[in-house]
């Protein structure tokens, strides 16, 4: 049996078909061409980026990448970059790489790494699963523990009950903290379908309100025209009310705490991950956002990871589950810290990037 030879893809369509960002960058450091991936990334169209000074797009805050890019036969590989894209940040993975065969030229390439959001997702499975195991041998005999109490406190007096009391409150305790890592090493993730965004916010709201001593001030800027998001009604209510109680006891000491919970559609956001043979677009922002002094900078590029926190009894696993939730959806989350000029307050973004239901 005889047919046609397949249509075998050219170079320019390859380098269209690339998730991460291409820029051809000539010996005079302008660019000459990018890929639809950096369109996306950069936010601009080919045709705005092209003719451009590439070090006046490529804003990295460090003076070293520009001169890394002026000398043309250097190569530089570099991961975590903060790169300032419009009025906010990103983290990406940078190359730079020479072209032998055309002096001075180079190709540069850039890849959102979505603040680990899904660089390594084998490495932190397996690094999940033995917590999880670990907590499902520590269960049984917590409830031994928990049941020998109650026995004791019937036999004891009035006087002693207290000390019988605490050894349940902190099974209890224990017992929770088991039940996150439980969840954080689950595999399987929870169905997605088409929701209301603005319905799962509200219930979050009245969650977080309902379980709060003092009133909550939480100012509301919703885009009414959204579209249904793609995602799971519980999962995504867990994921805000961690936000919301994050942001809510990061600025508790604030003279005039402030939280703002905004929704808008972001056009062009595509994430670097391939899907059943093609790009996830993530139209639908959610950002969670507090007036409050911000994160330590000591664990703030590790907040995501199980058991960091900058709170002072924090257990460090809220983040790492949101993280979890929000990924099984197929989204993103980031954070960034906004500092205050001239006396400004300084502000802390969560953004949560969801895909928008066909």
């Amino acid at each position: 049996m005889t047919g046609s030879a397949p249509h075998v893809p050219g170079p320019a369509d390859q380098i269209a078909g690339l998730t991460f960002a291409m820029l051809v960058v000539s010996p005079d450091l302008v660019i000459h061409s990018v890929n639809p991936a950096a369109e996306s990334l950069l936010g601009r169209s080919a045709k705005r980026l092209a003719g451009q000074d590439v070090i006046s797009i490529l804003d990295f805050g460090e003076p070293q990448i520009g001169e890394r890019l002026r000398r043309g036969e250097e190569r530089l590989i570099a991961r975590g970059l903060p790169l300032k894209v419009g009025d906010k940040s990103v983290s990406v993975n940078l190359t730079i790489s020479p072209l032998p065969t055309h002096p001075g030229w180079r190709v540069v390439t850039l890849s959102d790494t979505g603040q680990g959001e899904r660089f390594g997702d084998e490495e932190r499975r397996a690094s999940l699963k033995g917590p999880a195991v670990l907590a499902h041998e520590i269960k049984n005999p917590l409830a031994a523990i928990r049941g020998a109490a109650q026995l004791l406190a019937r036999q004891l007096d009035e006087r002693h009950r207290h000390l019988t009391a605490l050894i349940t409150d902190e099974v209890d305790r224990i017992a929770q903290l088991i039940d996150r890592m439980q969840r954080l090493g689950r595999e399987r993730s929870e169905p997605v379908g088409p929701m209301n965004l603005h319905e799962a916010i509200h219930r979050a709201l009245d969650t977080l309100r309902a379980a709060s001593d003092k009133p909550i001030r939480i100012k509301e800027e919703f885009d009414p025209s959204l579209p249904p998001v793609l995602g799971n009604d519980g999962a995504l209510v867990q994921v805000l009310i961690n936000l919301l109680a994050n942001a809510r006891d990061a600025c508790a000491g604030q003279p005039d705490p402030k939280v703002v919970i905004r929704t808008r559609f972001v056009s062009g956001l595509v994430m670097n991950v391939i899907r059943l043979g093609r790009p996830v677009k993530l139209p639908i922002e959610i950002q969670v956002s507090d007036n409050g002094p911000g994160i330590d900078p000591a664990v703030e590029q590790h907040i995501f990871e199980p058991f960091v926190s900058s709170k002072p009894h924090g257990q460090g696993l809220g983040l790492a589950l949101v993280q979890k939730l929000v990924r099984d959806m197929d989204g993103r989350i980031s954070h960034e810290r906004e500092e205050g000029y001239e006396g400004a307050e300084g502000w802390t973004h969560f953004r949560v990037h969801l895909p928008m239901a066909k």
